[in-house]
């Protein structure tokens, strides 16, 4: 694919998540969504060739995994136009709620299933198959307007997310930075991003601040950074990628200096403890229809490829082919 090409999909796919935004901001919440991803209307209905997969397959979870899932999607209805896919951005707990009960097919999950769900699925008769589809970083942020702040490290970020910390103003974490509030903005409670950022920093899960402005969807967090001088916050790599001439990275020292996130340093694992994995989740009744497995099977064939365009680090080749058999396997 040339780089026009992806160039032009990355402004699509801009254009589609500015949408959804537009979703949550008219509904008022910055819970579930419901997008519905098929091509766009000619006139005509496709033909009713025999053998033309159809039907619906329902998809919750993860923002960070979504630009993930949203391109595989695109790819798949061109083979595929009589398929619906509609696709939720609730966060991963939110999906997993969903999920657990047997309500969608398919979460997007930035965190692995905690065993309280795994134990609820398994009372509620769901079976599933967890695939590791990229590797995903953390990125923290702040406004490109903020001049001061050149690195942080594990233990200063700590003592400014954790349960009743005392830092309020800027200067509070280094004595000579500016004494002016600070304006935090990070994952809500049912993103897999913010169990994983509390657990790596904090030193426990869910432990955090409650004193910041949250919500599951990114692209809330990244329009509240870039509005904000006074702003400092966290969520997935691959949106500060998509929006990098309105954000500036912070580099993060875990002790070994700064490092600061890119697909090389993540994917070596050179930054670190803010780098990870991220899955999807399959209900295995579920593959048993033929259009749920067709859609897994190309999302596993294809994920090296879209992993990257839409800014993630994509898993060794080796891992896609062996997800691959185990899917057909034991479905």
């Amino acid at each position: 694919m040339s780089k026009s090409s992806q160039s032009n999909l990355g402004i699509s796919r801009i254009i589609l998540v500015a949408a959804i935004l537009g979703v949550f901001v008219v509904a008022g919440i910055l819970g579930f969504t419901a997008v519905t991803f098929r091509p766009a209307q000619t006139g005509q209905e496709p033909p009713g060739v025999d053998g033309l997969l159809s039907g619906t397959i329902e998809i919750d979870g993860s923002s960070t995994v979504f630009p993930i899932t949203e391109a595989v999607a695109e790819e798949f209805l061109k083979e595929n136009p009589r398929v619906r896919l509609n696709v939720g951005v609730s966060g991963t707990g939110g999906g997993f709620k969903r999920f657990i009960v047997g309500e969608i097919e398919i979460n997007d999950a930035s965190r692995p299933i905690k065993p309280s769900e795994a134990e609820q699925a398994s009372m509620n008769g769901v079976s599933f198959l967890e695939l590791r589809v990229a590797i995903d970083g953390i990125a923290v942020s702040v406004n490109p307007e903020n001049d001061w702040v050149g690195y942080l490290t594990v233990e200063e970020l700590k003592r400014i997310w954790e349960p009743g910390s005392s830092v309020s103003t800027w200067n509070d974490i280094r004595p000579e930075w500016p004494d002016i509030r600070i304006n935090l903005y990070g994952p809500g409670t049912d993103s897999g991003t913010f169990d994983y950022f509390t657990k790596v920093i904090v030193g426990q899960e869910d432990a955090s601040r409650a004193d910041f402005t949250a919500s599951e969807n990114d692209n809330v967090l990244v329009q509240g950074i870039s509005g904000d001088v006074n702003a400092l916050g966290y969520f997935g790599f691959a949106y500060y990628v998509e929006n990098s001439d309105k954000l500036k990275i912070v580099p993060i020292d875990a002790g070994d200096g700064p490092v600061t996130p890119s697909q090389q340093t993540i994917n070596s694992g050179e930054y670190r403890p803010l780098a990870r994995p991220i899955f999807i989740y399959v209900n295995l009744e579920a593959l048993e229809r033929v259009e749920v497995m067709a859609f897994v099977e190309f999302y596993l064939e294809n994920a090296g490829e879209l992993v990257v365009e839409v800014g993630y680090i994509p898993l060794p080749e080796s891992v896609y082919r062996g997800s691959l058999e185990m899917l057909r396997s034991r479905a």
